[in-house]
């Protein structure tokens, strides 16, 4: 006698959280769940859209409260619209403002994350961020506007991951065009966030003019550029302390005043890597500096330990051999594995300057490095406690720009109660800004910027660049 087994279907995956991480240079939307998600996308023309397919997943609250997450101001998504397509298939619907070009990648569990499926949106032409840096300036050279107009610096609020009560939209979403007209196109400008490096060949050449009054001509331009970096972002929120407070928020905050205190300065000029909060790999980060032909890159942070009695201020520059200290090396794996918990896009592959150009002039622009890390921890000594009173060196893979000298400063111990609440003080992140800035201009006034395009140029004689696929 034949026993029939009744068939048992596969358990629904259920969506634990949704994210959203709005910015004008791309948009991030990440699914959380306690296990892989299968999916497919496609985009849909007349009008504009993403279909995203979630296979055997679960409609929970999360999904459901989803379009809460959508602000007005998002440079990419119109609306958001889910509903079940056919059974066992889920469809998020991505009304667009404008043509995107957008990947899905399924990262594994790391940290606290457990798996997370990321739908990354891009502008379909990516804006240059250096035509836009520089189309700024002439705007601003041609039209200065009083100091009671400068840009306000204020700490960013703490991010939530997800709403509550949100509006389900569950109506079943077909992908066939249809005949309403496609939206305007977004007039904010957009940057990937993994620019890939300007070739040697570019570093080399004169800088781009941008169209503008006479006043605005290169010769009324600041002469020093330096690139600020605030550590972490989006789904990296980076170190966090006892009172809930967030490393991404303390130094964007700290990167805004530290960048409008730049601004003030004679023949200076700063430009911020991330100003939001959004993740931005950090091999991303450096090549943006050098599309930006920054002179200098500072990268800002919040330092973590074990021990919540640790604190004071370091100041850390590039290793070619080593990290000098045990802390630093430890320091180091932390922040090169922001990378990890970040969420890096697999599916987009940047071009990146090869270990033949970084060899021929990283040993020159370490000692630079270390000239102004030196110049910085000595003012940040006069603000804060020195964790240490020499600078040190590890691998830290957001330094690692060949022909731009790069520090790393660990303004505080963020895991430290006294530290973290200072941190969040306006005042005293206003007094490590100057502190920084103070320190920058000591090792100017000592060792003006060379000029990075006849040293590479110069550098590459006779050699041939090798770019990484």
């Amino acid at each position: 006698m034949a026993l029939s087994v009744p068939f048992a279907a596969p358990a629904a995956t259920r969506i634990d959280s949704v994210r959203l991480w709005p910015a004008e240079e791309y948009t991030r939307v990440t699914f959380e769940s306690h296990s892989g998600i299968r999916s497919t996308l496609f985009s849909v023309e007349n009008p504009e859209r993403l279909v995203l397919d979630l296979e055997n997943v679960d409609s929970g609250p999360a999904l459901k409260s989803m379009a809460g997450l959508l602000k007005a101001d998002d440079p990419y998504i119109k609306g958001i619209r889910v509903g079940h397509f056919k059974p066992g298939v889920l469809r998020v619907v991505f009304d667009l403002k404008a043509k995107v070009k957008a990947s899905a990648s399924l990262l594994q569990p790391v940290g606290e994350y457990g798996y997370r499926l990321i739908l990354d949106i891009y502008p379909e032409t990516p804006a240059d961020p250096l035509m836009a840096f520089l189309d700024k300036r002439a705007a601003d050279a041609a039209n200065p506007a009083p100091e009671s107009r400068q840009e306000p610096v204020k700490a960013p609020d703490p991010s939530k991951s997800q709403a509550a009560g949100a509006p389900e939209n569950t109506a079943p979403v077909q992908p066939a065009a249809g005949t309403a007209p496609a939206p305007a196109v977004s007039s904010l400008p957009a940057v990937s966030p993994a620019l890939p490096a300007v070739a040697a060949a570019n570093a080399a050449a004169a800088l781009p003019s941008a169209p503008a009054a006479p006043a605005a001509r290169p010769r009324a331009e600041p002469r020093i550029l330096i690139a600020v970096d605030a550590g972490h972002g989006g789904e990296d929120p980076g170190a966090h302390g006892h009172g809930g407070t967030y490393e991404k928020n303390v130094t964007l905050a700290m990167a805004r005043r530290l960048k409008a205190l730049i601004d003030e300065q004679p023949g200076m000029r700063a430009v911020l890597i991330r100003d939001g909060d959004y993740f931005i790999p950090l091999q991303g980060r450096t090549a943006k500096a050098r599309r930006f032909h920054a002179d200098l890159f500072v990268s800002i942070h919040a330092d973590a330990y074990i021990n919540g009695d640790a604190r004071g201020s370091s100041v850390f520059a590039l290793s070619e051999k080593g990290a000098t200290s045990v802390a630093a090396r430890w320091l180091a794996k932390r922040e090169n594995d922001s990378d990890l918990i970040g969420g890096v896009n697999i599916n987009r592959r940047e071009t990146y300057l090869a270990q033949t150009l970084f060899d021929l002039s990283q040993t020159a622009t370490i000692n630079d490095s270390l000239k102004m890390a030196r110049a910085v921890l000595g003012e940040l000594g006069q603000v804060n406690t020195l964790h240490k009173g020499e600078v040190e060196q590890a691998g830290f893979a957001v330094l690692k720009s060949p022909d731009i000298p790069s520090i790393l400063v660990e303004t505080a111990f963020i895991t430290n109660p006294d530290e973290e609440r200072r941190l969040n003080q306006p005042a005293y992140q206003d007094k490590l800004a100057h502190a920084i800035l103070s320190g920058i201009r000591d090792y100017l006034s000592a060792n003006p910027p060379l000029n990075k395009a006849r040293a590479i140029q110069s550098g590459l004689k006779g050699r041939q660049l090798a770019v990484s696929p």
